[in-house]
């Protein structure tokens, strides 16, 4: 034991301690940027100079080869002589129909002092070298066929009876008759075109036109953001029952709907008492519905609709053109009462913003309504108290009418003539105007 605790003290005192050293980063350090930059060198070359090249109505890929040219200049005496640079060409033969010619353009006016340049930058040393370069334009021109044998023979040059009445009528016509030339010339052009006569530039054209046109939506997509667009209330326009497209549930919210009061109404029509509202179209058919005890929600919807004329009646016109502004809250709850404020909330912010009613909201509004009247008169009516409510002409309602997808037409009646509106399935939405075919 002696032994070894000796041993043991002599290795403590001849060994000494290993120093730990503290690990390096191995990780690469990071390239140093310099903390400014300054030009330190600027060139002018007189050869080869690089290019800011432009190209208007061109769409080149980045990768398009150009073979450059340069014009003669004068003699080296003279050229030591001129402090400007030599006139430089830019042309390429690379696209299967149409070559491609960049040149420098003259600038007029206050542009000719505009020079552009090209820096390269250091970021280690911040040094900066500006070079001068040349500002050209792109442009393409229909690369000429060779032409054909029959093409290059003389013509004996005598005209036919038709080409003589056709220039005796250009040059002492009338602008009837020289209008009428020019449409046979047209006529002709366009049969030649289809039947399948096109030369080489009208074929490069549809070409480019094609590769352009490719990425262009389609009528069905434009007709379908058309109808996205449309501002009217949300519906299921794929639904096969025409009670399952406009849900008053869904448009207005179930829990705002089922906010508002309808039991003072049904006991004043059980007392068969008069019930007051400023809305023709709500007061003609409040008894009906009212009277219905199982049919809760259509009085619901009618009182709902009853506001929303109301609140659209309160508004009154706004600084800007086709805007109308809407009354205080105060003023607006007291012309609602005894709306709850749920639904008088529900209601300005559905069809207003910042207090501001633009023609969007008006759309929606009028809409709105619509749908609502067609619901409670079971999707057909008279749209005449409708339109008197809404203070409209006939033809804004027949429109607003046609948005949602109704139809409308007139019914005399003896001497009354009533404009009924039917909404049924299918819906008929308007249809995107596309412009006739030429003839």
């Amino acid at each position: 034991m002696a032994n070894s605790e000796s041993k043991r003290r002599k290795r403590g005192e001849d060994e000494t301690l290993p120093v730990r050293k503290k690990k390096s980063d191995s990780k690469t350090p990071k390239a140093a940027v310099a903390p400014s930059f300054a030009v330190t060198k600027l060139h002018k070359p007189q050869v080869s100079p690089p290019v800011v090249a432009l190209t208007p109505g061109v769409s080149l890929p980045n990768s398009f080869p150009f073979d450059a040219y340069e014009k003669d200049g004068p003699p080296a005496a003279k050229r030591r002589k001129s402090s400007g640079t030599s006139e430089l060409a830019l042309h390429s033969t690379s696209h299967r129909t149409v070559d491609y010619t960049a040149r420098e353009e003259c600038a007029k006016g206050a542009d000719k002092a505009i020079n552009h340049f090209l820096a390269i930058i250091d970021p280690k040393t911040g040094e900066v070298e500006v070079i001068q370069a040349k500002k050209m334009v792109v442009r393409g021109t229909v690369r000429s066929k060779q032409a054909p044998p029959e093409a290059m023979e003389v013509s004996s040059g005598k005209l036919t009876h038709s080409e003589m009445k056709m220039e005796l009528g250009e040059t002492f016509g009338t602008k009837k008759a020289k209008k009428a030339i020019q449409a046979v010339a047209e006529n002709a052009m366009l049969a030649a075109k289809s039947q399948g006569k096109l030369d080489e530039d009208d074929r490069a054209l549809v070409g480019i036109i094609r590769d352009s046109s490719q990425h262009m939506a389609t009528r069905e997509e434009l007709q379908a953001q058309v109808d996205q667009a449309r501002p009217i209330p949300r519906g299921n326009f794929d639904a096969e029952e025409i009670q399952d497209v406009y849900i008053p549930a869904q448009i207005i919210g179930a829990e705002v709907l089922n906010a508002v009061p309808v039991l003072d109404w049904q006991e004043k029509v059980k007392r068969n008492e008069a019930v007051q509202v400023p809305a023709r179209f709500v007061a003609n058919r409040i008894v009906r519905v009212a009277g219905n005890e199982m049919d809760v929600q259509r009085l619901r919807l009618l009182r709902y609709l009853l506001w929303t004329i109301t609140f659209f009646s309160t508004t009154r016109q706004g600084k800007e053109r086709g805007t109308r502004s809407i009354a205080r809250r105060d003023e607006l709850r007291q012309a609602l009462a005894p709306a709850p404020e749920m639904v008088v909330e529900n209601i300005r912010r559905k069809f207003s913003d910042s207090g501001v009613m633009r023609k969007s909201h008006i759309d929606l509004l009028m809409t709105h309504c619509c749908v609502f009247a067609l619901i409670i008169d079971n999707f057909e009516m008279n749209s005449v108290d409708l339109r008197e409510d809404l203070k409209l002409e006939q033809k804004q309602l027949n429109q607003y009418l046609t948005e949602i997808g109704a139809r409308y037409k007139l019914s005399k009646a003896g001497d009354t003539v009533q404009h009924l509106a039917k909404l049924s399935i299918p819906l008929q939405f308007p249809r995107m105007r596309m412009p006739p075919k030429r003839r």
